[in-house]
């Protein structure tokens, strides 16, 4: 490996960002905050969605941190000092939009800027109020635009899945039972460092790595943690969102780090859920609360695609895959029928795949395709029970179009553990693993009876040992001498390396 490129890995984890208090502030007076901070979403070359939430308080209050009607003034900034450290001119405000918050969509206010130039800094300004006179500084965003098709720059983000709330701040309401049976190890204990209440460690590494973007693949909540009680309500699903992104630690990292979000079982609906049965939440309760909570689209808009791809630059294109509002039941008899992703979907991912000049191109899944996983499990394309067929006719397209030797890879969350698979078609995955120290476990291995390769056939590259909190960092690098290249680099939660794969450009 070239010795300029393992340096570049290394200086990732040199970057560092502002300290945070050391003990947790006194909670102000009650009156209009922006508790949650800042989050920006679905960046590309040319556009962001950016959010706020109106709060009263700026800490859990008896469990939840409530709304506040009023307005939220959003200015756009281009950054020009960013790279000309000397000069420093006055900032021009681009664009600003005024935002009413409501109770109907949670108090969060939401815009989409549009017409941005590619690979430029910009600074998101905000005010917040009750009306417009009453407005005073709010949170401030910043971001860099992707390079775009047409522009080959250095690019890292970070996926990550697994938040799980419950497990690191220690719910004494979990059943230690069912967790020992679900994820082959009992319940951890709580975390029980001093920062705890700043939120995960992880999040705070990943910010001294300071990537282009985030990735949530899925469980970023735990609707069913606890089990009991588990979140039915409108209102109790709220909660749990509002407790996650209070955090001091999501609130650093999202005020510079753009994000893209999937959802999986756990924030759609239960544990290896479909769109059967008539528990709670139900369907229509599980999408209202996506596109309320997560900037997919514009507020009020449930009919964006939830799949997309992201032309993030010449060497890399990134596909987002949705597993859960299109698939049929988990119950089916596995063939033709039987799909997590539903046609249409199948047949734009295939299209679009097809379609890409990009050097690499990366598809990011909620759940895995490769694996091993567990051999009771029943809801993913690895399951004998469950998507097999169209997990063929997936891999099938793969290799009829020459894309799995031209430089394609699969990320999955869902998993507890980091691991990096081969299939014996030649389809590698990428495991990112349990974000949360606590929430994760020991992994399959290949050739285990418990396992979905009981007979050996997957080539395991790295698999995880011991289990620990972390995530998956992807770094991008540019031609140098005619090769690109893509780095996938498993950290625990404290940013430590734990594996490194380099791929070379085909």
């Amino acid at each position: 490996m070239p010795k300029q490129f393992v340096l570049a890995i290394c200086l990732t984890a040199t970057f560092t960002i502002s300290a945070i208090a050391a003990k947790p502030a006194k909670e102000p007076k009650p009156g209009l905050y922006a508790g949650q901070g800042i989050m920006l979403g679905e960046l590309t070359s040319t556009s962001i969605h950016a959010q706020i939430r109106l709060t009263s308080s700026t800490t859990l209050l008896e469990g939840d941190v409530p709304g506040r009607t009023g307005i939220v003034k959003f200015a756009l900034i281009e950054d020009v000092n960013l790279r000309r450290p000397r000069f420093k001119g006055e900032l021009t405000t681009i664009e600003k939009m005024v935002v009413e918050t409501k109770a109907e969509h949670d108090f969060i206010a939401r815009v989409i800027f549009k017409g941005l130039k590619p690979y430029t800094p910009y600074i998101i300004k905000t005010k917040i109020g009750i009306n417009q006179d009453t407005l005073k500084p709010g949170p401030t965003g910043r971001f860099i635009t992707h390079p775009g098709k047409d522009q080959a720059h250095p690019v890292s983000f970070v996926v990550v899945t697994g938040m799980n709330y419950a497990k690191f701040h220690g719910d004494n309401r979990i059943d230690g039972k069912i967790h020992l049976e679900h994820n082959n190890t009992a319940l951890p204990e709580a975390y029980k460092g001093r920062d705890k209440h700043l939120g995960y460690p992880a999040l705070a590494s990943i910010s001294k790595l300071r990537p282009n973007f985030f990735v949530g693949t899925g469980d970023n909540v735990y609707y069913d943690t606890p089990k009991d009680p588990r979140a039915e309500t409108i209102e109790e699903m709220r909660q749990k969102w509002h407790e996650q992104f209070v955090q001091p630690r999501y609130r650093a990292l999202f005020a510079h780090v753009p994000t893209y979000w999937e959802v999986d079982d756990h924030d759609y609906r239960i544990d290896d859920g479909d769109n059967s049965g008539d528990h709670l939440p139900s369907v229509e309760m599980a999408i209202r609360m996506m596109y309320e909570q997560l900037p997919y689209a514009a507020m009020g808009d449930q009919k964006t695609k939830t799949y997309r791809t992201i032309r993030v630059s010449k060497d890399l294109q990134i596909w987002f895959v949705e597993g859960r509002i299109h698939r049929t039941d988990n119950a089916m008899e596995d063939g033709p029928e039987k799909t997590i992703w539903g046609v249409e979907q199948r047949q734009w991912l295939m299209q679009t795949l097809k379609q890409s000049d990009a050097t690499f191109k990366v598809m990011v899944s909620p759940t895995p395709m490769v694996g091993p996983d567990d051999k009771r499990k029943f809801d993913n394309h690895t399951n004998f029970n469950g998507f097999r067929y169209e997990r063929k006719l997936f891999f099938d397209f793969l290799e009829a179009e020459g894309l799995i030797d031209n430089n394609f890879y699969l990320i999955c969350g869902d998993r507890h553990w980091q691991y990096h698979a081969e299939d014996p078609t030649g389809v590698e995955e990428f495991s990112s693993g349990a974000l949360v120290d606590a929430n994760s476990r020991p992994g399959r291995k290949s050739g285990e009876e418990l396992s979905t390769d009981p007979e050996g056939h997957i080539k395991q590259h790295y698999l995880q040992d011991p289990p620990s909190g972390g995530f998956l960092q992807v770094v991008s690098f540019p031609e140098v001498e005619g090769t690109a290249r893509l780095a996938f680099i498993h950290r625990d939660e404290n940013g430590k390396v734990l594996n490194l794969a380099m791929k070379n450009s085909k």
